[in-house]
């Protein structure tokens, strides 16, 4: 859950000022995948016979020593601990490079607590032959780790990334010994090193051997090269996208590696999405591709006999005023105004009108060719993890009345632990944000080889789930910066009905219910900018609840998923204990909680359940519980026995739509909450959004 960045400049003169600016911009663009460490390389002064020079034949300049600097807490921390040790030390910002490369990291601890020894770059030792910036984890490394310390290495850190400069180290002497007069290069090394790991990794390499070089490769954790062609004139936009392009040597170019578009896309948005088992090999300008040819997969070890490959580069489909705050204080309250945009960016395309200007059906251009096979499957099975989970969740009885194909959920993790059974008459459908979450990737990984048909619903255009799932749909929900999910959790539910609508078919018993759902979905986003209008009303409600310590949250059909991610939201980022409760089962234990100080959200808006809620609120009001009631628009009256209740009222939409807007209050709840009592919305304590480790 790392991000990691990588800057090389080439042909072009850049000084050593603007080198670290684009460094701290990229780790701050990345910071929501990890913010309690992180560190910066950059190398130090050229020799005097370096410095003149301003052509491309500076790349094989000797930079004297590699630079490290390392800080415990955010990047803002690094940024003012690098500035002061500049100060202190005299180097000069203003001195230029025409070629120059630079990697950053920002950490979300896995091995090791967080300090400035556990931090990367790690490194091969005193002398920094090797650094290495690391997303993923090795999970062989403590074999390795007792391997290099028979030879006689010594280890800093906890971590596991430690291992793999040290093991490069081990490599490049090794093979200098044997090779005499042809010394080896540096993809040679990292080939090597590759062989020896196991686990999930996205690693840059640098080393003071191979100045201005940088080396990147990856197995299942994200990684991307954008190119930035700084004579592109000269070109006529001819090789935009010529595989070609990325080998040609000479031309002044700026090349960024980043864990995520978001610290490429205002910079360039030509990228080369790195697949699993490639190493790219920078140098002279050029990239140069190296990829195993009978890759085993994310576990396994790495295999022999890489090959050269030519790739072509893609445009990324985003802008920067996606990921900018705008006039917002916070991400997360950004994302959270943003669902009225980001739900009708869901379903563009999509919903098929027809002579009466209303929508009549949908279409799924990912699934088209599939449907058959998901109406023919014994089951489907939602696989997910947290939010994508409750996404999923509040999905499933709609999915089930449509298709009349029974349908189970699965926690990811919980999956493979149980080794569940899984059949090639299923049908897995793998929910995720970034499409990149471990735990999913590894049930999909483990489906795939049951034989199943493995459905992807994503936000992120490329990731590994998109990639490896046999059909899919991306939620097209634009870019999510807080770590805690708002504006994909509504995206995936408005998919996964319009996915319900596409495999139930239109048969006459359907048709009317079908129609409803359709025009639901139309008039959504105007449904959402309503219930948005709580906000400040939710504020209010927020001052109340400042200083609790727990809150219960009630629901059951279609809400007992908008009770558990309420929940959750409070919890992620407010940091107060809350749990969702299936309301059928309050007389089963969570009664015994009730009473005239615990904050209780019961959700009873109009759907099949609204009778059974209303039985609920009754017998918590006899036992003189605190009750917060969400209701639909009009029904405050028949549903509150008293006036000593808070109640919100909400939109009425077609009950299984409603969902996206319930949770929205609740959103809104959660940011009050946790601006109110000073904590950070957008990086909670102990979290990071992309969870790409187990």
């Amino acid at each position: 859950m790392c991000g990691i960045f990588a800057y090389l400049n080439f042909g072009v003169s850049r000084e050593r000022r603007y080198i670290l600016q684009v460094l701290f911009n990229g780790l701050r663009r990345l910071e929501y995948r990890g913010y309690d460490s992180a560190g910066i390389s950059i190398d130090d002064s050229l020799p005097p016979s370096a410095t003149s020079s301003s052509s491309s034949s500076s790349s094989t300049s000797i930079s004297s020593s590699l630079l490290v600097f390392r800080q415990e807490g955010n990047i803002e921390s690094l940024v003012k601990s690098v500035y002061e040790d500049v100060a202190a030390t005299e180097l000069n910002l203003e001195e230029s490079f025409s070629v120059h490369a630079g990697i950053a990291h920002t950490r979300w601890a896995t091995h090791g607590e967080p300090a400035p020894r556990n931090s990367h770059p790690q490194t091969s030792g005193a002398g920094n032959d090797f650094l290495v910036v690391h997303n993923g984890v090795i999970t062989n490394y403590e074999v390795l780790k007792a391997t290099l310390v028979r030879h006689g290495f010594t280890f800093e850190s906890e971590t596991d990334t430690e291992v793999i400069p040290k093991l490069a180290k081990f490599v490049f002497e090794k093979a200098n010994e044997a090779e005499g007069d042809q010394p080896v290069t540096f993809s040679q090394v990292v080939l090597e090193v590759m062989r020896h790991l196991e686990g999930a990794y996205a690693l840059i390499f640098k080393s003071k051997h191979y100045p201005n070089e940088l080396i990147a490769c990856k197995r299942g954790s994200p990684l991307l090269l954008g190119v930035k062609e700084l004579n592109e004139d000269a070109s006529n936009g001819s090789t935009l996208h010529d595989s070609q392009f990325l080998s040609k040597n000479g031309q002044p170019k700026e090349l960024f590696l980043s864990s995520d578009a978001n610290a490429i896309v205002e910079h360039t948005k030509k990228v080369l999405v790195i697949e699993d088992g490639e190493v790219l090999h920078i140098k002279d300008g050029g990239v140069s591709i190296l990829k195993f040819d009978n890759a085993k997969g994310r576990h396994g070890a790495a295999p022999s006999r890489p090959s050269s490959v030519q790739r072509a580069l893609s445009i990324l489909d985003m802008e920067v005023e996606q990921i900018n705050k705008g006039n917002y204080e916070h991400y997360m309250q950004k994302e959270i105004h943003e669902q009225p945009e980001s739900v009708t960016t869901t379903m563009r395309g999509r919903l098929i009108r027809g002579g009466s200007c209303k929508a009549k059906s949908v279409l799924l251009g990912g699934l088209k060719d599939h449907l058959k096979t998901i109406r023919r499957s014994r089951r489907i099975v939602f696989v997910g993890c947290g939010t994508s989970y409750n996404a999923a969740l509040a999905s499933r009885p709609i999915l089930e009345e449509l298709s009349d194909v029974p349908v189970t959920m699965e926690v990811a993790s919980d999956l493979l632990d149980r080794q569940g059974p899984i059949y090639r008459e299923d049908t897995a459908v793998f929910v995720s944000q970034s499409g990149e979450t471990a735990d999913t990737l590894n049930a999909l990984e483990y489906a795939s080889e049951n034989g199943a048909l493995c459905v992807g619903i994503t936000n992120t255009v490329g990731s590994a789930i998109a990639r490896h799932t046999h059909c899919g749909v991306h939620i097209n929900a634009g870019a999510e910066i807080g770590v805690a999910s708002t504006k994909a959790y509504t995206s995936q539910i408005v998919v996964m009905a319009m996915l319900a609508l596409a495999i139930g078919g239109d048969t006459i018993s359907n048709r009317a219910r079908r129609e409803a759902i359709i025009d639901g979905l139309c008039d959504l986003p105007n449904k959402v900018r309503e219930v948005l209008k709580l906000d400040a009303e939710m504020k209010e409600l927020a001052k109340l609840l400042i200083a609790e310590q727990s809150l219960l949250v009630f629901g059951r059909g279609y809400n007992y998923a908008t009770a558990l991610e309420g929940a959750l939201k409070v919890k992620e980022v407010a940091l107060m204990h809350s749990e969702g409760i299936l309301a059928g089962e309050m007389k089963h234990g969570p009664l015994a909680l009730v009473d005239e100080n615990l904050p209780i959200v019961v959700i009873a808006t109009r759907d099949a359940c609204f009778s059974k809620q209303q039985s609920v609120i009754q017998q918590l009001h006899a036992r003189k519980g605190r009750l917060i009631v969400m209701c639909s628009k009009g029904d405050a009256a028949s549903v509150c026995p008293g006036d000593s209740y808070r109640v919100i009222e909400v939109p009425i939409v077609e009950d299984c739509l409603q969902p996206v807007i319930n949770i929205v209050p609740l959103q809104l709840l959660a940011y009050h909450l946790t601006v109110l009592r000073g904590y950070n919305v957008d990086q909670p304590r102990n979290l990071a959004k992309s969870v790409t480790t187990q």
